[in-house]
């Protein structure tokens, strides 16, 4: 079950797409263009990095999942408004078994 959330989030995120930016956060970010996406998913990146840190200190890891949550969440919607999708960035990260990361790395300098 949970192994579909991401798909069904997506499904979501596309259906939202197009509905009126007054009435979905999701149609509001997309028309307001991808700049204003990309400024979301930093937002959310720097404040997943924070709560990382925080939870380092603390041991409390629940603001950490949140903040993970919210840069996956606009992380999905900056791939939406570029037509792509989760299966995308599974497909690439299921190439990567049995491959080295260092020398994943050293192909892409190439």
């Amino acid at each position: 079950m949970k192994e579909e959330v991401l798909a069904q989030l997506a499904q979501t995120i596309e259906e939202r797409k197009t509905a009126s930016p007054d009435s979905s956060y999701v149609a509001s970010l997309h028309a307001k263009g991808l700049n204003k996406i990309l400024e979301k998913v930093g937002e959310e990146s720097v404040e997943a990095i924070i709560a990382a840190k925080d939870a380092s200190a603390s041991g409390d890891k629940s603001e950490l999942i949140y903040e993970t949550a919210d840069l996956w969440f606009h992380s999905l919607i900056m791939l939406s408004h570029l037509d792509l999708g989760p299966e995308d960035v599974l497909n690439e990260l299921a190439r990567r078994f049995n491959l080295s990361g260092l020398e994943e790395k050293a192909n892409r300098t190439k």
